[in-house]
């Protein structure tokens, strides 16, 4: 089945005439050894439905157990976010029946969730904060993993048939619901965008779980309404499902506030439904009408008891937590000396954590900052990847900076050495061996070099000798280039002066 886009409005057109509203639903995958009403083990990747048993299953008979590790998660999280834990919270059937979920029935919370009321303070690309308030924060286990087979999209339709994997149902996860967020305007595909972005680096501080979107660590949900004004009603709203990248989430608001713009200037209006987001394409397309709470007939979970955790273990976890990552930001910021846009910049890379484990290697600030934000940014660029999934480590980085301070290579060599490791070609040291990179540090070949560059141009030596030094610059050039940049250009310059005399 193939997707085309519908007439849009354009997106600054769009802005100017409604005033966009959005709402977050952000699932996260609890980094726990077991599922979260069982003992299956979790483990990424593992062959189809072998991490299962007759809880995750849904068998006759068979009885769950609360997860205590993924009730600590959940309440770290809630802390983390500034919201009320619930001195009592218990678990609901979310009823619906689809074949990823084996009991016909999802165990989640409904009415009474773990953590509520909190906020978030966000820091956009420019440095200003936006709060995005945060409505709950509540416990549930994730389903399993349905393959359409055959078609040419991947999805249910078309396909010639289906394969279920249940090694997913059951791992815990936590959902975090924001309240409408207001006042953004043209700004919503952006704060949508950090408002994510901030959560998996708190995910990863917290260290809950590995939030990695590319493995479905981390889901958001992205719902959007436009309304006229910000004083009108909200308007009916779309749920763009799972989106799973960063860039995508943007895309998506953006794309939704063109689309439902379209239609409302049409005079028609918008149907609530889930969409479904499509990266090479750029746009949604309608998956089914949205459900509201009702139609899953919620109520209490018989086999599991209320949770109740007491005042004095949530305030040993509230003590516990670690610095979260903004405090960290600024703290880094004056560590190493970084101007506000330097630091802005680097957190918009998606450098931080990189350059921090490149100065945890013994790398200057400045250094690591100029090789990730420099030659690895523009690698990453023209490859159009995450600067997190190029393939080097802040390890090699602080190898090949120690190599460069220890004057067995300078920078320009150091761009070669790069070169080999982004191309696998081993560590900076394995490949300065096997290229012979490392600089002539032997005066003997230096001055041949400079004695073979000095007897071929007699009128720069003359030039020099009578005090013009403009020249030594064009000597030392030629001499590098002899020596094929393998040389201490200082120590070049030293030498060259003494031959001169």
């Amino acid at each position: 089945m193939s997707v085309s886009s519908p007439d849009l409005v354009a997106y600054d057109e769009a802005v100017t005439q409604y005033d966009p509203v959005i709402g977050i639903e952000v699932h996260v995958e609890l980094g726990t050894k077991t599922k979260m009403f069982c003992s299956a083990e979790v483990e990424f990747g593992g062959e189809a439905n072998t991490q299962v048993t007759p809880v995750s299953l849904g068998l006759p008979g068979a009885l769950p157990v609360v997860n205590g590790k993924a009730v600590e998660s959940a309440i770290k999280i809630g802390l983390a976010l500034h919201c009320t834990i619930a001195d009592s919270c218990r678990f609901a059937r979310k009823n619906y029946f689809y074949p990823d979920v084996p009991k016909n029935f999802q165990t989640s919370q409904y009415d009474e969730p773990i953590a509520y009321d909190g906020y978030l303070d966000v820091e956009l690309d420019d440095g200003e904060i936006f709060r995005v308030e945060i409505e709950r924060a509540h416990m549930e286990e994730d389903a399993g993993k349905n393959t359409h087979v055959g078609g040419s999209t991947g999805r249910i339709h078309g396909a010639e048939y289906s394969l279920v994997d249940y090694n997913r149902a059951g791992i815990p996860l936590v959902e975090i619901v924001t309240k409408p967020i207001e006042g953004a305007g043209e700004r919503a595909p952006e704060v949508a965008r950090a408002y994510v972005q901030t959560l998996r680096d708190i995910f990863r501080a917290l260290d809950v779980s590995e939030a990695r979107m590319e493995r479905g660590n981390v889901r958001a949900d992205v719902n959007l309404s436009l309304r006229p004004t910000p004083e009108s009603p909200l308007g009916t709203r779309t749920e763009t499902k799972n989106v799973n990248s960063f860039r995508s989430i943007e895309r998506a608001v953006r794309y939704e506030v063109e689309r439902q713009a379209a239609i409302l200037n049409a005079g028609k209006t918008v149907t609530q439904e889930t969409r479904h987001w499509h990266e090479d394409t750029g746009i949604t397309t309608a998956g089914r009408e949205k459900s509201d709470a009702e139609d899953y007939r919620y109520f209490p979970e018989p086999d599991l008891v209320p949770v109740e955790p007491s005042r004095e273990w949530v305030e040993e976890l509230r003590a516990s937590l670690p610095e979260m990552p903004a405090v960290k930001r600024r703290r880094l910021r004056e560590e190493w000396g970084y101007s506000d846009i330097e630091m802005r910049d680097v957190v918009n890379a998606g450098a931080l954590e990189l350059i921090e484990n490149t100065v945890a290697g013994g790398v200057s600030p400045a250094a690591a900052r100029k090789w990730w934000m420099g030659e690895l940014a523009r690698f990453a660029k023209e490859n159009d990847r995450e600067l997190a999934s190029v393939p080097v480590s802040p390890a090699q980085i602080a190898e090949l900076q120690r190599l460069i301070d220890e004057k067995k290579i300078n920078d320009k060599i150091g761009r070669q050495v790069l070169e080999g490791v982004l191309a696998g070609e081993g560590d900076p040291a394995e490949i300065v061996s096997a290229r012979g990179l490392e600089i002539v540090s032997d005066d003997g070949p230096l001055l041949a070099a400079i004695d073979q560059v000095l007897a071929d141009q007699p009128d720069i030596v003359e030039k020099v000798r009578s005090g013009n030094m403009g020249p030594v610059g064009a000597i030392i050039g030629a001499v590098m280039k002899a020596t094929r940049g393998q040389a201490d250009a200082g120590r070049v310059r030293e030498l060259i002066i003494e031959r001169i005399g």
